[in-house]
This record gives structure tokens, C-alpha cells and sequence, in this order.
């Protein structure tokens, strides 16, 4: 797993975001959303898989087929942040952004491990823990639901999901189940329904994006 670094001079890295590119994208490709905000002082680090794709299925899959391609976006992730705490950003100083795989990886990495400033899910959801009992759900695409069973004390945490009401790979209910995971467990979950279908970046993301990182 190879770690893309694009950073601010070390006098003037207050801050860092790690991103997290969807599937067929790559480091450059998520960079750009970071370097578009236009924030002083802000490092950027990007992971990128070198399949370009954080898992071969959908993220609704069962947890078994799921389980070793989360585990090694996790790894990603965490090695996102370290490059970026090695540049001297403390992890309380260090967001999390990602699209599509990459929203459901960042996510999915705040709710069982916290720890940071923020975490922003564009087009994307939480994978969750296991699976649930129960029958294919239409609301999930016919998918199983999940279990979410998350100890993290996320306290105040801001969560920002957005996407589209009609996201060919996102459903609805997941993400609307992700923002009560993530209330219940103390965060601060804003979600941004963008009307019509569509599975890309609306314009509050990147909008919450910049309001929050230069708060």
C-alpha cells in the first residue's frame, strides 16, 4: 500500500486532511479535492490501493467477504495519519475525508477507532461490524442489514454525509442509519441529501469541508 503526501511547509502545517479516493480513482485524483479548499496550513495525505479499489464488492456485502479488504483500508488510513503526525500535526489536529469506498472507509475508520478533528463521507455510509440477522432488504439493495457495534467515545465529533436521495450504491437507509450510529455514540452527525439520483460530489460537501477545517 503505497502513501501519496502533498503537505505544507512545516512552519505552516496546523492542520492536516487525509483522503480517501473511490473506486477506480487514485491519490492525484483526491489531492485535488484537498488542495481545492484552499486552506493555509493545511497537509494533505492520500493512501491510494494499488488496485484502485478498497474492496472488489459492494460495501452492503456480507462481513465475511468484506472483512480482509477492510481491514487493509484501515491499515491505509492509519498510515495516512501517521505520515501526517510525523510532519508534527497531533491526531486530535487531523481529519478525515473520502468518496464513494473512500467515504465508507472513512467513516467506517472514525467510528471504530475516533480520535481525530472530523470526518466527512461524500457518496458513502458505515460498513458496520457484522452481519445482522434478518431477510434481504429492498432499502438495502438486497442486502442484509448490518450490526454497528461500535464501543468509540466519540464525543462532538463532527460527521458530515452527504450524497444523492437516489445513489445507485449508497442507499438512503444506510446512510440515515449511519448518522443515528454516529449521534448515539456522541458525534455530531450532519447529513446533506442531495435531491434526484446521482452518485458524485455535491456542492455541500466540499462547502462543510472548508467551513469546518478553517473554524
Amino acid at each position: 500500500m503505497s502513501v501519496r503526501i502533498a503537505k505544507a511547509g512545516p512552519a505552516q502545517a496546523e492542520q492536516g486532511l487525509v483522503l480517501l479516493h473511490g473506486r477506480g480513482g487514485g491519490a492525484e485524483d483526491i489531492l485535488g479535492l484537498g488542495q481545492s479548499l484552499g486552506i493555509a496550513g493545511l497537509a494533505l495525505a492520500a493512501p491510494q490501493h494499488p488496485q484502485r479499489s478498497w474492496w472488489p464488492t459492494s460495501f452492503l456485502a456480507p462481513s465475511a467477504a468484506l472483512a480482509p479488504h477492510l481491514a487493509a483500508g484501515l491499515d491505509a488510513v492509519e498510515a495516512g495519519i501517521s505520515a501526517l503526525e510525523e510532519n508534527g500535526i497531533p491526531r486530535d489536529r487531523i481529519a478525515l475525508a473520502g468518496f464513494s469506498q473512500g467515504a465508507c472507509l472513512a467513516l467506517e475508520y472514525s467510528a471504530r477507532r475516533g480520535g481525530i478533528r472530523a470526518v466527512f463521507g461524500l457518496s458513502g455510509a458505515l460498513v458496520g461490524t457484522a452481519d445482522a440477522e434478518g431477510a434481504p432488504e429492498e432499502a438495502l439493495y438486497g442486502h442484509i442489514e448490518k450490526r454497528f457495534d461500535y464501543g468509540t467515545d466519540l464525543s462532538g465529533l463532527p460527521v458530515i454525509i452527504e450524497l444523492h436521495a437516489a445513489d445507485p450504491h449508497i442507499p438512503l437507509d444506510r446512510a440515515e442509519r449511519s448518522a443515528d450510529v454516529f449521534l448515539a455514540l456522541g458525534a455530531a452527525p450532519h447529513l446533506h441529501v442531495l435531491p434526484g439520483a446521482g452518485h458524485g460530489l455535491g456542492p455541500n460537501g466540499p462547502t462543510a469541508m472548508r467551513a469546518l477545517l478553517n473554524s
